[in-house]
């Protein structure tokens, strides 16, 4: 339903003439009115509808520009029908939505970008966008709200995997760099060249991150997950993977939905409850830390995650205890939103220039990808005609009854001064985008007062945003870094400078170095202490026996603290036998140490040191395949076609032995038969893949896995060595099933 909303007679007169003067199509702009009465939230709270449907198709991502204005990523192609046919059509957009006459609703959206293949993200970077479009990672500039010069930043940045496993993120951190969920890679515009190096691989969908600069993410059965450390602080060392420091499950992944939830396995026992309600995440994405500003403290750097499969959004409350970091559910039994509308599918949030938590509700009945979609959700989708709930899509905004949002500020527009001053601001987007623009001004004249805010500590890491500014303009040195972790008393803020201590790491200045580096240690501090630790490479390349004892010490000192041992190992990369030999390590670190030495001889590298793209999972492949190969003849469905196919769906063949489906795949079947009761009078031969070199006993283990997860009623596995044994033990006369001999040959023997 739709209401009408009359102009302003003066507002609309210049609304008018800028559009003719622009050459838009005058239209009268209508606004949705969508009632919110199932959705319930947290008290103190409200929730308002920004923009929907017909504004917007499918949206995915977000962000905002510096005017404050919402940039949407539409994937409308995403799923259209319950066989996934036509997704690869070029029909996704990136449209700015605008609110004209300044009532709160947006009323009018312009398309940036079109003909886009599936995109996933966007980012408000460098003074341009960054941005997905099918496999590839692009840069383009933006003149007067259209599309400029663009540069292919990453060709093969999701390329491999399936949609709902493609990079996706592209979020600038407090330390300059862009960082992915889905991807081992971060980049940084540094001197006009695009730079690419190797992260940690984090999450699936989504990826957000503390005042501090550690990075949270999840995964579709995983409510959160974070690191303990900085991004790339304990992965120095190529040959050792550190299993303490990152990765790792947080909270708990209980959920609380209001009514009974359709999920992907619902059938399988421990999923639903006995009333039918999700019992744990089956597809968590889209967290957030919340750092706005205008909910209660008791609110600040919450994490928030989607939980779009229920309906609802969940509030974790994150613990930070010295070098770990926990999560708890924030009420116990209660989401923070939940909805009986089985449309509500958040899929990402994002805090906006007013402080404000808005919500990306991707708003449609299918969520779960065709390679991976079981029949029993089929099934349920089609019977709740959820798989007609088609292009819409909204923007929802959550606000505290008690806090009013900020007003939304014109960054574009802000001169050096009052852009030092956003990075004191409470609403971390503001503090975050003012740092950007600070760098791409090149205003020098700005360094004394970002000097000055380097040596202010609040709550906001205010001290962090003005040192990667410095860092940015090129304005850091040894000196002014030494004496700033020598002033400092913030601990947070020397485990960042120390770390950029190391691109002066030269001989001249070791003397110094090892000064600094003993006042660090007489301080005391576990931070300190870590991330010194992490940042000694560098330097012990200069002089081991400077810098060894210092690693010694640390080790000694938290000989039982797996955390710490890691990011000696880290530190000591390439130095691992000298450690070994001169310095007498504790049991945990020579454990550590033997393990990267180890594979060092093995030339075993950690996994992100030699992975270029996603790979494709096997029900993805399986998917390919099977139209390519099956399809053709059973239909994209599996329902079968007239005179050519039996059905796939609900058959026995399918819900039977997966040996005897990998022999019929395999030697081929000829002659009437039966399925599901039904005769089939076929007039050919079902083909034979045995003589088709191209296909391998994997890609047949992968067809059969996909028409398990997509016709089976409970569906099974194979391995490929159970499918070359099928194709070694042939059907006894024409070298053809019959269907006498598929009821009658064991095929499990």
């Amino acid at each position: 339903m739709t209401k009408k909303r009359p102009f302003k007679l003066a507002f609309a007169s210049l609304v008018v003439l800028s559009m003719l003067m622009v050459g838009f199509r005058i239209a009268t702009y209508e606004e949705p009115r969508i009632s919110l009465e199932n959705y319930t939230i947290e008290d103190g709270f409200q929730l308002s509808v920004l923009a929907s449907e017909s504004l917007l198709k499918a949206p995915v991502s977000m962000d905002f520009d510096n005017q404050g204005r919402m940039w949407v990523v539409e994937m409308i192609s995403y799923m259209p029908n319950l066989e996934g046919i036509g997704e690869e059509e070029p029909t996704g957009k990136i449209s700015i939505l605008e609110d004209l006459d300044k009532d709160g609703v947006a009323d009018h959206a312009k398309v940036f970008l079109d003909k886009l293949i599936l995109p996933r993200g966007l980012a408000h970077v460098y003074g341009g966008l960054l941005y997905i479009d099918g496999p590839k990672l692009w840069f383009v500039e933006i003149k007067n709200d259209k599309p400029g010069k663009k540069t292919l930043v990453d060709p093969v940045y999701a390329e491999g995997g399936n949609v709902e496993h493609s990079s996706n993120g592209l979020m600038m951190n407090i330390d300059n760099w862009i960082y992915n969920a889905n991807y081992n890679f971060r980049y940084q515009l540094r001197n006009g060249k695009w730079i690419k190096e190797p992260t940690s691989a984090r999450g699936q969908w989504g990826i957000t991150k503390d005042n501090f600069g550690r990075l949270y993410y999840n995964n579709n059965s995983v409510n959160l997950q974070g690191d303990f450390v900085l991004p790339n602080k304990v992965i120095r060392n190529r040959y050792f993977k550190p299993s303490v420091a990152e990765n790792k499950r947080l909270a708990s992944n209980t959920v609380y939905p209001i009514h009974q939830t359709s999920v992907n396995r619902g059938y399988q026992p421990g999923v639903l409850d006995e009333k039918g309600f999700l019992k744990e995440v089956t597809a968590a994405c889209g967290p957030l830390v919340y750092r706005g500003g205008v909910f209660p403290e008791a609110y600040t750097q919450n994490a928030f995650v989607c939980v779009p499969e229920a309906n609802l959004i969940k509030r974790n409350v994150l613990h930070f205890n010295g070098f770990q970091t926990t999560a708890s559910q924030a009420i116990e039994g209660k989401e923070f939103i939940a909805s009986t509308d089985e449309g509500f599918r958040p899929v990402n949030l994002f805090t906006g220039p007013d402080g404000a938590m808005y919500i990306v509700d991707m708003h449609r009945g299918i969520i779960q990808h065709k390679a991976y979609i079981s029949q029993y959700l089929a099934e349920q989708l089609a019977s709740k005609k959820l798989d007609t709930l088609q292009n819409a899509g909204r923007i929802l905004k959550v606000t505290s009854k008690a806090i009013k949002p900020n007003p939304v500020p014109d960054l574009s527009k802000a001169s050096s001064t009052q852009l030092v001053a956003f990075l004191s601001h409470p609403n971390g987007w503001l503090r975050d985008r003012a740092q950007q623009l600070l760098i791409q001004k090149k205003d020098l004249s700005v360094v004394s007062q970002l000097i000055k805010l380097t040596k202010a500590t609040n709550s906001f890491s205010t001290d962090i945003h003005a040192l990667y500014v410095l860092e940015g303009l090129n304005a850091l040195s040894f000196e002014s870094l030494s004496d700033l972790v020598n002033q400092s008393k913030n601990p947070e803020l020397i485990a960042h400078a120390v770390g950029l201590l190391e691109r002066f790491a030269t001989m001249q200045h070791v003397a110094k170095m090892k000064a600094v580096s003993t006042q660090l240690l007489a301080q005391n501090n576990q931070t300190v202490d870590l991330y010194l630790s992490m940042s000694l490479t560098p330097w012990l390349n200069l002089s081991e026996a400077t810098f060894l004892p210092f690693l010694a010490e640390i080790d000694k000192k938290y000989a039982n603290e797996k955390i710490f041992q890691e990011a000696i190992t880290s530190g000591l990369g390439g130095k691992e036998e000298v450690y070994l030999a001169s310095m007498n390590p504790t049991d945990l670190l020579k454990k550590n140490l033997t393990v990267a030495i180890t594979n060092r001889q093995k030339k075993e590298l950690n996994s992100i040191f030699v992975t270029e793209k996603n790979a494709v999972d096997n029900r993805t492949k399986g998917l390919k395949l099977f139209r390519s190969i099956c399809a053709t003849c059973h239909g994209a469905d599996g329902k079968g076609i007239q005179d050519l196919a039996p059905p796939l769906n609900e058959s026995e063949y399918i819900n039977g032995s997966t040996r005897r489906l990998a022999s019929i795949i395999l030697h081929g079947i000829s002659g009437p038969i039966h399925v599901n009761g039904k005769l089939y009078q076929l007039n050919n031969e079902m083909p034979a893949l045995i003589n088709n070199k191209e296909i391998s006993d994997q890609d047949i283990a992968d067809i059969i896995q996909f028409t398990q997860s997509a016709f089976a009623k409970v569906g099974k596995g194979i391995s490929a060595n159970e499918v070359k044994k099928m194709r070694d033990k042939k059907p006894a006369g024409t070298g053809i099933h019959t269907e006498k001999q598929l009821l009658e040959d064991d095929f499990d023997k």
